[in-house]
């Protein structure tokens, strides 16, 4: 599985709404930044700006391979759950598909908190909603449902994304905006299908039989011919200032 093809296909996701968020949480004038999760870099490389970008991460090789994508940003290798920043460090802290992985969001968007500068803006740019995936026609509905008992036993909170605002709230950051992403773009091209399967046949390996994944992969691009393929996993971002 190459991970960074699949971070690249989730940023594409997400660029139009990053864009807007970064806009509006002051990138442009913005002296610190960190990113919590950066795996690869597929975001960071694609900021631009005056500021000093930080990269943090458990897993080294993510690390490494971010130092290949995003050279400039500092990288550190540590736990969200125990950001080795002092408090107000940053001017923006963010994360993208991250929350939904970490043993206590609610923790790491407190970590998030105490490091952002009062007026600084925290940033969940995306976490999905599996528990809501959306799969027709109706015989490619076991898909999700493998999916997510799949991401369950990697440790996942497959239903995480429909709690985020909910969770900023509790972890007492203000919100400036909320809401659902209006497209995942999963259907816009082949390359991205394939990616798709790539990531499904990945998490299925082991706990579904190779022939049961390979006749929904027919059946799912049978569909997709025919025109009638919906796949729909909701999203969901958040803008909170400190």
């Amino acid at each position: 599985m190459d991970w960074h093809a699949r971070y690249l296909q989730q940023a594409r996701w997400t660029r139009d709404l990053r864009e807007y968020l970064f806009r509006g949480a002051g990138l442009q004038t913005a002296r610190r930044v960190l990113e919590v999760g950066c795996g690869t870099g597929a975001v960071l490389r694609e900021l631009a700006g005056p500021a000093a970008f930080h990269a943090l991460d458990l897993e080294p090789a993510a690390l490494a391979e971010c130092g290949i994508h995003a050279p400039g940003a500092q990288r550190v290798r540590a736990d969200g759950l125990r950001l080795p920043y002092p408090a107000a460090a940053f001017d923006i802290s963010f994360c993208h598909f991250l929350l939904l992985w970490v043993d206590d969001p609610m923790l790491a968007l407190l970590e998030m908190k105490r490091v952002t500068r009062p007026g600084g803006s925290i940033l969940a740019l995306a976490e999905p909603d599996y528990a809501a995936r959306v799969d027709e026609p109706p015989e490619l509905r076991p898909l999700g449902e493998w999916q997510a008992a799949s991401l369950r036993r990697q440790g996942a909170d497959v239903g995480f994304g429909a709690r985020l605002a909910e969770t900023f709230h509790q972890a007492g950051i203000p919100l400036v905006e909320t809401g659902a992403i209006q497209s995942r773009g999963i259907e816009s091209t082949p390359r991205e299908r394939d990616l798709e399967w790539a990531v499904l046949e990945a998490d299925l390996a082991g706990s579904v039989p190779a022939a049961d994944i390979q006749q929904m992969k027919r059946l799912d691009e049978q569909a997709w011919a025919r025109g009638e393929r919906i796949l729909h996993v909701p999203t969901y971002f958040a803008w909170g200032r400190v």
